[in-house]
């Protein structure tokens, strides 16, 4: 396990340079002078005073150089200074943007877990019901709606018209912090957040399920005479669940997606937010800390789910 763990942690060390290297060249690629968004439009620089701040800034250098240099910072924690935050350290700035992206993805991963788990067992125990029916129906809008529609939607219907959720932030301005004003900001966009992803996972569980109770050791726990509410939750839903697990691992990077846009829409202070915002000002440096910090989240993650696979099932073996 020690080294299977120590092998996958050095896989993701090479992803993570692999995707520094594309992001940096991408960045360097796109249209426009990377130093135009160190200028002031109301204050426009000498061609002398431009040239002095291409060589400050190393961008006269070839650009292995330029990456290695920003490598070598970067491998310290100097990711350097934000270009739209006055020039704020940019590690410490994504840093405390983690905490309100962690909460809206927990919750509502948490939230879709729950209720994709439940909705495909019971989906899967009624088969052909109306129940049934009414769940798969509502599945699959939800996967076939995308995120912007569904965001937009839910903000004007739950927000503008019925008006039983804040319409956007983190926290009400000017008012002490509480648990209950958290919640009420918090509830509709991890709803929101929770459509997609719950419902694939009740399309697994549901199909998962159906292919255990056709199994000969849940018929043999019905025929010794085992309440159905065990069968069901001892001997099915425990083994219907390994294929789930994966697809709840990569939902949580596909959750990220999803969070960066209903950050933006619902105005959430976290990760989502400020590399949008990074993205129109052009504030390179928070644009590359923000994207190694969320591709080491997700290489973390799919190795915690390969983990939590091997523990459910004792016929994988790691290593």
């Amino acid at each position: 396990m020690g080294f299977y763990v120590a092998r996958r942690t050095a896989v993701g060390l090479l992803m993570l340079v692999a995707l520094s290297v594309l992001i940096f060249v991408l960045l360097r690629l796109a249209p426009g002078d990377p130093v135009d968004a160190y200028i002031n439009p109301s204050a426009p620089l000498s061609l002398d005073e431009l040239a002095a701040l291409r060589e400050r800034l190393g961008l006269n250098d070839p650009l292995p150089l330029q990456y290695f240099g920003w490598a070598a910072a970067a491998i310290s924690g100097d990711f350097g200074y934000s270009i739209q935050s006055a020039g704020q350290p940019v590690l410490p700035l994504v840093l405390s943007r983690v905490g309100p992206t962690v909460i809206l993805m927990a919750s509502g991963l948490a939230i879709a877990i729950v209720v994709g788990l439940a909705a495909g067992t019971l989906s899967a125990v009624r088969r052909n019901s109306a129940m049934d029916v009414g769940l798969s129906v509502g599945s699959f809008l939800a996967i076939s709606s995308p995120p912007f529609v569904t965001a937009l939607v839910g903000l004007y219907v739950f927000s503008v018209q019925l008006r039983w959720a804040p319409s956007g932030g983190m926290l009400t301005p000017g008012v002490p912090f509480s648990v209950a004003d958290l919640l009420a900001h918090l509830i509709l966009p991890a709803f929101l957040l929770s459509l997609t992803h719950g419902a694939l996972i009740m399309r697994y569980m549901r199909s998962s399920m159906l292919e255990v109770l056709n199994q000969d050791y849940v018929r043999t726990a019905r025929a010794k005479g085992v309440r159905e509410f065990w069968v069901i939750v001892k001997h099915a839903a425990r083994n219907a669940l390994l294929p789930v697990v994966t697809l709840i691992g990569s939902s949580i990077g596909m959750a990220i997606g999803g969070a960066i846009f209903l950050e933006s829409v619902f105005n959430w202070p976290g990760m989502g937010l400020l590399l949008v915002n990074a993205v129109k000002a052009r504030d390179y440096p928070v644009i590359m800390c923000a994207t190694l910090i969320i591709g080491a989240f997700v290489i973390a993650v799919n190795l915690l789910t390969d983990l939590v696979y091997a523990a459910i099932d004792p016929r994988v073996k790691v290593g």
